[in-house]
């Protein structure tokens, strides 16, 4: 590497068709055929080509990729994420910049490209001519934009990802890249300072600062994967450089100023930077090498002589080092993102630099709202008004039969030894399903959900803590009537209405999920059981003696079994409706009907802005399909109601006609138990699932609320610095006014002190300021050019007459009859007069 600053290398990619993976979105999720957007497919596969392609320091390369970056931008909210297409790239830095990462991401994508926008314009830095003062701001200027570009990435575009960066792409890499083109921007700036002979102590300010900015660079750097150890040694050999470059100059300001003592002191300090920094050496190219040695000689020469001076002639002590003052910085370089970045979206149009937004005329995404919106309100009302309400009923029929002690009362009796066929079903169905097991990985991938949600509903709270803190900050700073502008709660009242709205569902589904896994505690037991052995299970359940079947206990249990068979078939058939019921509403595409009826409001309504909210009268008529199956509820209710009497009636029956017989006692009581187990392990696997749902449903909540909450703190952020600034300058004017007038009051002051001069002409009256009035009747024609130039005595003045100086004498001197020549030209000393 020849060069003393270093580069953002680019990032390399593969060709891949973006066109086919949009077109087949297109014709599997829209209601349009993608050879409508034929060009638009051409036209964003040239760009990815030109974008990727762009790998010479080059403007025209820039404009490539800023034009790919706004188009992706755009994209972003007609497509998803994951379109359907690995884009595969190379990593730029780092150890495995030979092994490529692949991802079905266009936020990925986006991120690559920036990212390459970024190494662009440091490579445009490097190659400026930096020789000369104009070459030095281009250079600055480039590294600038290249840590703006940095900053914006990191900020708005990893976030939104919703994967793990790539090494080279973490929040730890962009830091230390950030403040390295910080740095090197600095150190531009200082290069012009010392070309064009700035004041020691304002260079060696500069000189400060860029070691400031190298150490934060370097400190980043040793937190990244990506950033090699050459590269942070480096950053740390240009770190102690330039805190030795500092130090020099400030010496060199010391011994214009005549405190050869500090000279000394601050010269020593140079020396040891220096020395430090070529510890370095053998890591660092030739370039930094041979910037350090020259600066070691220097400050050698330097120290030598200023310590000889003092020794024999000054005699000043040398204070330590920890007597210097610290040096002040002054920062010239800030990360400043590109508008063609921060503002794409403002870029594209008919008329745009970037030319028109392509995929334009696809659905309005309003559309997809109101779709989202009636499957909302469709699995609402299915699950919540429909199947919840048959699940209720199924629960109270378990919690009969469980308080009436069935089917392990009537089991006993009829099978007093061996496993019963509906307890071997039951044991044979958990095992399959793999039990315990089963029930705690579903507990524990829903509580990652609940715990991913929790986690991002609490990032979106912090950010809004956060800026509604800098806001009251602000507000105490420059009072209520300067910052003016709304509070963070009335300005978004909605999204802070969010807080407590998803606070409540976080909370009221955390009481669920402890009732769930109370309820999974208190059956565990039993469960394992049932997901055991046969053996396990005849070990468990104990064998009774044959009872003594009368005729009249026979037949009550006879009895007693027909309506718990009908009550098994009543449960089935719910089973099978609840499924039904299930896939009717997975069934219900609404897209045609909603694409229909936005082409109708399109045709009535051709200047309105079609809303989700114009939909509702669509969706209420659209839902009307499941008012039969709600109907039907009370149907089952009824039916059920009177045949849960005729079983509490038939227990009754066989409880009478087996009064005194409790041979059957413990095995029932076993058989119950295992009964109940495996009810409450059906209705926890309910549970489970819907809590899980619950979770999946609850992450695009929280993670579109983190997202407003990104999207409003970004814009009162860059809302509060404008209003920061524009007090600052307005308060800057102030006080310039301010001083202003009192240099005006002291100049007056200083004027009526001073004696007058006395004039040379002394008037009667005081001269008074022209009055000149235009005439009500139409002027006089011009007869001739020297009637014009000499208006008659006493004529009133007019637009069209001459004006004619002449000394304050003059009338005097024609009264005298005076004939005395006089020269034409007017004199100062004489006065001014109107006529």
């Amino acid at each position: 590497m020849s060069s003393n600053i270093l580069l953002i290398p680019f990032r390399r990619t593969h060709n891949v068709s973006l066109s086919d993976a949009i077109k087949q979105y297109i014709s599997t999720k829209y209601d349009q055929h993608p050879d409508m957007f034929a060009k638009d497919l051409e036209a964003i596969d040239q760009l990815r080509h030109a974008a990727v392609h762009a790998m010479e320091p080059h403007t025209s390369g820039v404009r490539k990729l800023q034009a790919y970056a706004a188009q992706l931008v755009w994209m972003g909210g007609k497509f998803p994420v994951d379109i359907g297409v690995d884009f595969t790239w190379y990593p730029a830095l780092g150890y495995n910049t030979q092994r490529p990462i692949s991802q079905d991401n266009l936020r990925f994508e986006l991120a690559n490209i920036l990212f390459n926008l970024a190494a662009m314009y440091s490579q445009l830095a490097l190659s400026s001519n930096r020789s000369t003062g104009e070459g030095l701001k281009a250079a600055c200027n480039y590294f600038c934009l290249a840590a703006g570009t940095l900053s914006h990435l990191k900020t708005n575009v990893i976030p939104d990802m919703r994967t793990s960066p790539p090494e080279d792409m973490d929040t730890m890499t962009l830091e230390s890249l950030e403040y390295l083109m910080l740095a090197e921007a600095q150190e531009c700036f200082w290069q012009k300072a010392v070309k064009d002979g700035l004041k020691d102590a304002s260079i060696a300010k500069l000189a400060a600062k860029v070691s400031d900015l190298y150490s934060d660079a370097g400190d980043w750097g040793i937190k990244s994967d990506a950033i090699s150890s050459e590269w942070i040694h480096h950053m740390n050999a240009k770190h102690h450089h330039f805190a030795a470059a500092a130090q020099y100059r400030a010496a060199c300001d010391c011994l214009e100023k005549r405190k050869y003592g500090e000279e000394v002191a601050r010269l020593r300090d140079s020396l040891a930077c220096v020395s430090e920094a070529l510890k370095e050496a053998r890591y660092v190219n030739k370039s930094v090498q041979q910037d350090l040695t020259g600066l070691k000689n220097k400050v050698q020469e330097d120290l030598k002589r200023a310590e000889k001076d003092n020794d024999m002639i000054y005699l000043i002590p040398v204070p330590p080092k920890s007597e210097l003052k610290t040096l002040d910085r002054a920062s010239m370089v800030a990360a400043r993102v590109p508008r063609e970045v921060a503002e794409s979206s403002s870029m594209l149009g008919d008329h745009g630099e970037f030319g028109r937004p392509l995929f334009a005329k696809l659905v309005p995404y309003s559309v997809h709202v109101a779709a989202s919106i009636y499957v909302d309100k469709r699995d609402r009302l299915v699950n919540d008004n429909i199947i919840r309400e048959l699940e209720t009923l199924t629960a109270s029929i378990h919690e009969l039969l469980k308080s009436l002690n069935l089917p392990g009362s009537l089991q006993a009796l009829e099978k007093p030894l061996g496993l019963p066929p509906g307890v071997s079903s039951h044991a044979e169905e958990v095992r399959q399903q793999n039990g315990i097991y089963r029930l705690q990985s579903a507990i524990a991938d829903t509580e990652k959900v609940k715990n991913s949600d929790r986690s991002t509903y609490q990032e979106g709270v912090d950010l809004l803590r956060s800026e509604a803190a800098e806001d009251e900050q602000a507000r105490r700073k420059y009072g209520t009537d300067r910052w003016n502008r709304p509070t963070p709660e009335q300005a978004v009242p909605k999204l802070y209405a969010q807080i407590n709205e998803i606070d409540g569902y976080l909370k009221q589904a955390s009481n669920s999920d402890k009732l769930v896994q109370r309820k999974l505690r208190e059956n565990e037991s039993f469960i394992r059981l049932l997901g055991g052995t046969d053996r396990d299970l005849e070990d468990y359940v104990p064998s009774s003696r044959r009872a003594t079947l009368t005729a009249k206990v026979e037949r009550e249990a006879s009895n007693l079994r027909a309506i718990l068979n009908d009550v098994s078939r009543l449960e089935s058939r719910r089973q099978r409706k609840i499924e039904n019921l299930r896939a009717k509403a997975k069934s219900d595409d609404v897209n045609a009907d909603l694409l229909r009826e936005a082409a109708r409001m399109e045709r009535e309504f051709p200047m309105q802005a079609i809303e989700a909210v114009q939909f509702e009268g669509f969706f209420e008529q659209r839902l009307q399909r499941y008012e039969p199956d709600r109907a039907d509820i009370a149907h089952e209710q009824a039916e059920q109601d009177e045949l849960l009497a005729q079983l509490q009636q038939a227990n009754n029956g066989l409880a009478l006609a087996r009064r005194g017989d409790s041979s059957t006692k413990e095995r029932e009581q076993a058989l119950q138990n295992l009964e109940n187990a495996y009810f409450a392990y059906k209705e926890i696997i309910s549970n489970l699932e819907t809590g899980r749902k619950f979770y999946n449903d609850l992450a695009g909540i929280v993670t579109r609320f983190r997202d407003d909450c990104r999207n409003f703190v970004y814009q009162r952020r860059a809302e509060a610095a404008q209003l920061e600034g524009d007090l600052s300058t307005a308060m800057a004017q102030m006080s310039l006014q301010s001083a202003n007038s009192a240099h005006l009051i002291q100049q007056k002051k200083q004027e009526h002190m001073q004696p007058r001069a006395s004039p040379r002409v002394h008037a009667a009256e005081p001269l008074a300021a022209p009055m000149p009035t235009r005439a009500n009747v139409a002027p006089p024609p011009v007869a001739t050019a020297a009637a014009a130039a000499s208006p008659a005595p006493g004529t009133m003045w007019t637009p069209d007459m001459p004006i004619k100086f002449a000394h304050a004498g003059a009338t005097a001197d024609s009264a005298n009859g005076s004939k005395q020549p006089r020269d034409g030209r007017w004199d100062p000393s004489k006065g001014m007069q109107f006529r």
